[in-house]
């Protein structure tokens, strides 16, 4: 009898184990579309049947139905709860927090959520060698990589449940994300660079830090609404979105930026609270407020006597900071495009006047060389009169309109940096009230519109 056909003899429950984990595995590479993981089948084997090779070597092998340590079982119990989380966080649920207003009300500063990996298929990790349960820097440290680019696996994604739609909630990696100021990694790099120049950026090291470079999947997390699809055109008029042609379905709680002129008498604090504003977004000076609402948050401050008037903020003049950061295009974040969406496989006709709209997604996002000679588009050194798309892209805006951070600054979300849909809230606490009072509790589990 040879050495494997005894000790599956001799080892039955663990090769019923085998047996087990195997099918498991194998729907697991079924899922994935990666077969070159096969030979793992063989670390199974010899971890359940052969026993060759001490995979748990942070425990003694001893006779069946002896006790473990504690501190083995305390390693034994952290090791696959690491490993579980870290599969679970990859392809199924992942947790996240709202650190800011760009989607209030819909979501509020301090809500805890969970999002869907699986609804619109999980992305297979671009850097997957990397300090578990943690994002791109490890812990207690400002600019040290938590993952290395010495293993990077090409864009996929796993089969989900179906596709983005219009008014999901989306989390996304951030696009402008790629490079980051380790001292101002909440800003945009590029705009940074815009303000200050190019050279000031990136040699004044005592006010910016050190230049990060990131991959995709290590870029920050950020969650808007998704509001056009590909093959979409989308306009702001007025601060209302028209998608083409016609009004975005109505969003329950958005909010935009209001002044309030009163009497002379200053609102009750109270008021405010009961109806939801935040202290965070309140300017005043006794007299005027500025503050953004929803349409039914206008309506409760109508009905308060101190006030005279409540005037909508619409903003007036072309902003340069908005994409595409060109005078051809004198868009503001009130009035807005028209500007089409690309989609995947459809082409566009490129011209000097439309490159800035396109210049990012054929260089940066589908990694083409491009160069502008003698008045003359090149697209890898050859000329171009046209583009076709390779990847679909998104336009995500947040739902407090006049305080969110979203395609309007940094322009289209590629569909390989878009995580998963946000499903519901778990827990929620107010940072302005104290305990019991500071927890939400009616946003507990509840689900996210």
């Amino acid at each position: 009898m040879s050495f494997i056909q005894e000790k599956i003899r001799e080892n039955k429950k663990g090769f019923i184990k085998f047996i087990v984990y195997s099918i498991l595995y194998l729907l697991w590479l079924l899922w994935l579309g990666n077969f070159y993981l096969l030979p793992g089948l063989l670390i199974i084997f010899d971890l359940y049947v052969t026993q060759k090779v001490n995979w748990t070597f942070w425990k003694k092998r001893r006779p069946e139905g002896e006790k473990m340590t504690k501190t083995e079982e305390w390693v034994d119990g952290i090791i696959f709860a690491v490993i579980a989380a870290t599969f679970l966080r990859a392809f199924f649920i992942e947790a996240y927090t709202i650190p800011t207003s760009s989607m209030e009300k819909s979501m509020l500063v301090g809500d805890y959520l969970f999002v869907s990996k699986v609804s619109y298929g999980p992305k297979v990790p671009n850097t997957p060698v990397a300090f578990p349960l943690v994002h791109h820097t490890l812990p207690f440290t400002e600019s040290t990589p938590a993952f290395t680019e010495a293993v990077e696996w090409p864009y996929h994604r796993l089969k989900g449940f179906g596709d983005v739609k219009r008014n999901d909630v989306v989390v996304f990696n951030y696009p402008d994300g790629d490079t980051v100021a380790s001292k101002m990694q909440n800003q945009s790099y590029y705009q940074l660079v815009r303000a200050y120049g190019w050279k000031e950026v990136n040699s004044n090291k005592r006010v910016f830090g050190d230049i990060l470079h990131r991959p995709v999947d290590k870029r920050e997390h950020y969650i808007k609404r998704c509001i056009a699809l590909p093959g979409d055109s989308l306009q702001v008029k007025h601060g209302v979105a028209f998608i083409n042609g016609q009004q975005q379905d109505d969003v329950k709680n958005l909010q935009y930026e209001y002044q309030l002129r009163t009497n002379g008498s200053r609102i009750n604090p109270k008021v405010l609270d009961e109806i939801g504003v935040s202290p965070d977004d309140i300017s005043t000076n006794g007299v005027v407020y500025q503050m953004p609402l929803t349409s039914e948050m206008v309506d409760k401050l109508k009905a308060y006597k101190g006030i005279k008037s409540i005037i909508k903020y619409e903003a007036q003049k072309p902003s340069l900071s908005l994409f595409p950061f060109d005078s051809r295009y004198p868009w503001n974040e009130d009035n807005y495009g028209p500007i089409y969406v690309p989609k995947k496989g459809a082409k566009v006709t490129l011209t000097l006047d439309n490159l800035p709209l396109y210049h990012r997604i054929i260089e940066t996002y589908e990694g083409n060389k491009l160069e502008v000679k003698d008045g003359k588009i090149l697209i890898n050194d050859a000329p171009a009169d046209s583009y076709t798309f390779k990847l679909n892209y998104y336009w995500m805006m947040g739902d407090n309109r006049h305080n969110s951070a979203d395609s309007r600054y940094w322009g289209f979300v590629p569909e390989d940096h878009v995580v998963g849909k946000a499903v519901f809230v778990w827990f929620s606490v107010d940072k302005f009230k104290g305990f019991p009072d500071n927890i939400r509790w009616k946003r507990l589990f509840s689900f996210v519109k």
